[in-house]
């Protein structure tokens, strides 16, 4: 028999599970959220996150952060602060590494294209696209498409859904339509990635020299680490001033999280998982202050990074390059590789244009970076042949 550690009783658990959409037999020595981080690893959506924008599109430079990155950085946050719960390590880790897998190339500014150009065919959102990944688009395995993962694990990696969407989603839509809450690992999850994204864009944008520690003075969080780092350390050099501020930083928000999530959950005392999802608030949260000093620090880098004319100018050329990519395969799918024909072929046969829109866009987000730029060229520039 399988012997896993033990966890707290409000934690989700094999035992407690909805299970999956196709039953299958238990894994031995593997717990079912271990089964599915190990899928989710082995899929081809992850391994493409490798070379997918987190802010800088990957010819840029190699030392920059991209989605994989990131994903692997936002599971190790996720599991420490579960671990210090009590919460499921594997069920956390399992939708961290996940979470992104339904992200377009060029970060947020690819997601805003796909999104105008399926504005009549029911929109574009990269949390319903990773849901749509891991329970359609994958096949690898004989007896279903998909990665067949528990309801759990899907849960987590669906953070946003608009009624009309959940709508179509059965089981997985009814905590949108009654205002519920998911389990404690998925809400976990959600702040980790937070965590992840601000502190580790600093850092790349200090190297990239889109701003600096001067500015991000500014910011009540950074100022505070960097007094702390250059009182112990005077002499520290720039590159070790900026990695221990950031270490300081992920620390004083993981420790304030876990602080303040073990005062909620005595306040809440919930029995099970079913008694977090009826709870009116999430149970893992900052405390007042550092929630308005994540929200300040996350305020600044949108002004002072994301809408850099630098970044603001690749994004820009990312928009274009998936606006031209999606007309030009929705005006004519005979461009698009013989499986991509094939299932928009049987999509449109049922659902008209928004099945045709659908395939094209499923086609287009898994492009990596490098990929969406090829068939540009190939397709738009003239002395491209191939």
């Amino acid at each position: 028999m399988n012997s896993f550690p033990k966890i707290a009783p409000y934690a989700a658990s094999t035992d407690s599970s909805r299970g999956r959409s196709y039953p299958e037999d238990a894994p031995p020595y593997r717990s079912e959220y271990q089964r599915d981080r190990d899928r989710i690893i082995h899929s081809s959506a992850f391994r493409r996150l490798e070379y997918k924008t987190q802010v800088f599109v990957n010819h840029e430079g190699d030392m920059f952060r991209t989605r994989l990155t990131h994903s692997i950085e936002v599971a190790q946050i996720g599991r420490a602060i579960a671990r210090a719960l009590g919460l499921n390590e594997d069920l956390t880790e399992a939708i961290s590494l996940a979470h992104d897998l339904g992200h377009t190339p060029f970060g947020h500014a690819g997601q805003d294209a796909l999104n105008n150009c399926m504005e009549d065919y029911g929109g574009f959102e990269h949390n319903l696209q990773s849901l749509r990944v891991v329970d359609e688009l994958e096949q690898r395995y004989a007896n279903f498409n998909g990665l067949n993962l528990t309801f759990e694990t899907r849960e987590g990696i669906l953070k946003h859904c608009s009624p009309e969407n959940a709508q179509q989603l059965g089981q997985l839509g009814e905590r949108f339509l009654n205002k519920q809450q998911p389990g404690l690992e998925a809400q976990v999850t959600n702040i980790a990635d937070a965590i992840a994204y601000n502190n580790h864009d600093i850092d790349d944008g200090l190297r990239a020299g889109l701003i600096t520690i001067e500015q991000l003075r500014e910011a009540t969080l950074f100022e505070a680490q960097y007094l702390q780092v250059k009182e112990k350390h005077p002499d520290i050099g720039t590159r070790q001033l900026t990695h221990e501020i950031i270490r300081h930083m992920i620390n004083q928000q993981v420790v304030d999280l876990i602080q303040t999530s073990i005062e909620l959950l005595k306040q809440a005392a919930p029995k099970n998982i079913d008694d977090v999802r009826m709870h009116k608030q999430t149970l893992i949260r900052f405390s007042k202050p550092m929630h308005e000093q994540h929200t300040e620090l996350k305020r600044f880098l949108r002004q002072n990074l994301y809408r850099h004319h630098r970044v603001h100018r690749m994004s820009v050329k990312s928009r274009h390059i998936l606006q031209k990519l999606f007309t030009a395969f929705f005006q004519d799918p005979l461009l698009l590789p013989p499986e991509h024909q094939q299932r928009l072929s049987q999509l449109e046969s049922s659902l008209g244009e928004p099945g045709r829109a659908r395939v094209v866009a499923d086609y287009v987000a898994g492009m990596t970076d490098r990929f969406a730029i090829n068939e540009s060229r190939k397709l738009f520039d003239s002395l491209e042949l191939t």
